[in-house]
């Protein structure tokens, strides 16, 4: 009797050691679950991303309206018969009501 409690309090302190400290802990167990649940909001992010990219690529190929507000943009191209005014320095004043 005394040699099978003896083996089962063995038996119970080896899987309680493989369960806080060994190989497939439960302390591995939530680290992976935090990772998994980091690479879930990134994929996520990356996802909304390439949504917004295919989205852009799609207006470029139908319509010159993308074509030329990126020419604005990034290479600051006007159209003839415009006049481009640069605003350099200065404070910007609000317009408020002081009645």
């Amino acid at each position: 009797m005394k040699r099978l409690l003896l083996l089962g309090i063995v038996l119970l302190a080896v899987l309680q050691h493989r369960l806080w400290i060994g190989d497939n802990s439960l302390t591995e167990y939530f680290q992976l679950e935090h990772q998994i649940a980091a690479q879930t909001n990134s994929n996520a992010e990356l996802q909304q991303r390439n949504n917004a990219l295919k989205a852009e690529i799609t207006d470029l190929r139908s319509g010159t309206e993308a074509i030329e507000e990126r020419a604005r943009n990034e290479l600051g191209l006007i159209k003839k018969g415009e006049t481009f005014y640069r605003v350099v320095g200065g404070e910007q004043r609000s317009m408020t009501n002081t009645n």
